[in-house]
């Protein structure tokens, strides 16, 4: 059966001498690899609309259950071509397609991050030097697909305070992807220091619409502040993922 849906191109693998296996993020079937012949052969219908970050329209076909559906077209919407072809601009926008690589299921549409994806290229294309773009990217993504961490109340007890911290106590323990409170604290071994402000920028960050980050001016010391946050966070996350796959492997389960 032939489907059609809009995607971006999160990245390519190389299958025999002339084929590729191509993953999208999807407006309807979430993240989806699809089998591409011979598109990098010089006559390849493909063209260059199968290179990262490319939005198209997209053609292919499958059975429901197959492993790896064939891509029959591919109409480039947009190239993005100005993130792709930077180094730096890149290596910022890889973290981004990362998380959405590394935490979604294959095929569940999640329109939200299809969306969020989109939109936030959309602004960094003329503005990739604001730093806000790419933080806020991963904190509305953790916090759609409900891995965002707690910065709002104390992961034990939930006590929360009027200026957003936790009673006056900043520490975020990974472990817990929460800040900690001062009565529940026990040591503060694996915890990151936030300032008030740091917390505050957080909370407002993850209400406010992607339309709205252009306004915003923070200082550097609080973006590092919450990039420390998100990234261990991740981190922690992905690397409790794989020691339960072991786990589950060594008694015999199988995901």
């Amino acid at each position: 059966m032939l489907k059609r849906t809009e995607g971006i191109v999160l990245k390519n693998s190389l299958f025999g001498e002339a084929d590729l296996i191509v993953t999208y993020l999807t407006r309807d079937y979430g993240l989806l690899k699809v089998f591409a012949k011979s598109p990098r052969k010089i006559k390849s219908r493909f063209g260059s609309s199968l290179e990262p970050l490319t939005y198209s329209n997209i053609s292919f076909m499958g059975k429901e259950d197959a492993n790896l559906p064939r891509l029959t077209q591919s109409d480039i919407i947009k190239t993005f071509h100005t993130l792709r072809d930077d180094f730096k601009r890149l290596l910022n926008v890889s973290e981004m397609l990362e998380l959405s690589l590394k935490f979604m299921p294959e095929r569940e549409p999640h329109f939200a991050v299809f969306k969020l994806l989109l939109g936030t290229l959309t602004k960094l294309e003329p503005d990739s030097e604001n730093a806000l773009y790419f933080l806020y990217y991963k904190i509305k993504f953790l916090e759609i697909s409900g891995y965002a961490p707690r910065l709002d109340m104390c992961g034990r007890c939930g006590t929360t305070s009027y200026n957003g911290s936790c009673n006056g106590h900043n520490n975020f323990y990974v472990s817990h992807g929460s800040i900690i409170c001062e009565k529940c604290i026990r040591d503060r071994e694996g915890s990151i220091r936030l300032s008030d402000g740091t917390v505050r920028l957080y909370n407002s960050l993850i209400k406010w619409r992607l339309s709205n980050i252009n306004r915003v001016k923070a200082p550097a010391y609080m973006l590092s502040e919450i990039g420390q946050v998100i990234n261990s966070h991740v981190a922690y996350i992905l690397g409790r993922s794989k020691q339960l796959r072991k786990e589950n492997f060594a008694v015999g389960i199988t995901p």
